[in-house]
């Protein structure tokens, strides 16, 4: 399983011993990644909407995708070309931005709570309550001791989430910071990127490794065995993709969800419809 192979195991992380431009548990070409991406893309769907389903059926369960990774490392991409295959009424994204004034008011998780994704949902994060252990660590946005409540806060969080129904797929995009650079490169020098330009996007390079060792602390933080974390190489937009895509499809198939079943008479429906008796 690609799950398997992505995930990081118990101890000590040092993420510049994982390639960046790897492809673990695939061994063709950018093509040909495209065209597996494709394959899946029936069977995902197809059991993304039994969830949706069962859900609105009453059943509880739900799947919880989280997206980190330094800037450009492909989450918007992510959530077209992979969570795009899938029925969009029973997806909810949410895309996390600077804490407002109100959501400052609270727990850090408070604003968390109040995005999770409902019964038999597909909710995506795009950034995360993982922000508030990394920007704020880097940017020293809290003290030290209040950041080593927040680890301790979020395994309980998501060992709540888990009990309660929620499959939780934790992913870091890994990107090198040379291919962030060309990346940026490329938005400044087409005049269509331009919106997805920021210039805080440089000043974060400067703190490159501040970030790195901050994503290492939280992924042996925060990692368990009930909300593990995978590191999925992101220099090849073509394999980000499809990992995340094998990831999502392999969490949908051990949920193995089912449709619901009629809580009617179907034979008498039919008849009440075409007007023939039913058969004794």
């Amino acid at each position: 399983m690609v799950a398997d192979l992505l995930r990081v195991p118990a101890g000590p992380v040092d993420l510049r011993a994982i390639a960046t431009d790897a492809t673990p548990g695939f061994d063709g070409d950018k093509k040909a990644g495209r065209l597996a991406l494709a394959d899946l893309g029936e069977e995902l769907a197809g059991l993304q909407e039994r969830l949706w389903a069962e859900g609105q059926a009453g059943a509880s369960r739900r799947l919880l995708l989280v997206l980190q990774g330094m800037d450009t490392s492909g989450k918007g991409g992510t959530l077209k070309h992979t969570v795009g295959l899938v029925d969009p009424q029973g997806v909810r994204i949410t895309s996390f931005k600077a804490p407002t004034e109100e959501e400052r008011a609270h727990d850090f998780l408070w604003r968390i709570e109040r995005a999770l994704p409902g019964p038999g949902y597909l909710g995506v994060f795009d950034r995360s309550h993982y922000e508030d252990v990394l920007i704020a660590r880097v940017r020293g946005l809290a003290s030290v001791a209040e950041i080593e409540r927040r680890y301790d806060a979020i395994v309980d969080f998501e060992h709540r989430l888990v009990e309660s129904g929620t499959t939780v797929v934790k992913v870091m995009l890994h990107i090198s910071s040379a291919e962030q650079k060309e990346r940026l490169l490329a938005r400044l020098d087409d005049p269509a990127k331009h919106w997805k330009f920021n210039s805080g996007d440089i000043d974060e390079r400067a703190h490159w490794s501040a970030y790195r060792e901050a994503y290492e602390i939280a992924l042996e933080r925060t990692g368990t065995e009930a909300a593990p974390w995978h590191v999925v190489p992101a220099d090849r937009k073509w394999y980000r993709d499809l990992a995340i895509a094998q990831l999502l499809l392999e969490a949908l198939r051990g949920l193995d969800p089912q449709w619901p079943v009629a809580d009617f008479d179907v034979t008498h429906e039919r008849a009440r419809l075409t007007g023939e008796e039913p058969i004794a």
